[in-house]
């Protein structure tokens, strides 16, 4: 996936490039240029195309959170009651 988005990346600054150098060509139609078809498609894309990933650390996290509260004991005494005595 990121090999495409920096082969694409490589394009849109070539594109860039040439608008810039080009005798008709301006600054801010290289700017233009650049974000119309570089930064916006690219972040648009790889926006969605990370979804699934995020939803799987997103589970994994509630997972790992709901494993961590439920099915142990407490690390101390219950609150209201007394330690545990030891017999010597």
């Amino acid at each position: 996936m990121y090999l495409i988005a920096i082969a694409w990346a490589y394009v849109a600054l070539m594109m860039a490039a040439a608008e810039a150098t080009s005798p008709q060509g301006t600054l801010f139609g290289a700017f233009i240029t650049l974000m119309l078809y570089g930064i916006l498609p690219l972040g648009l894309l790889l926006y969605i195309l990370g979804t699934p990933g995020r939803r799987r650390r997103k589970r994994a996290a509630e997972a790992s959170a709901q494993a961590d509260a439920g099915g142990h004991a407490a690390a101390g005494p219950a609150q209201g009651l007394a330690p545990e005595r030891e017999e010597a």
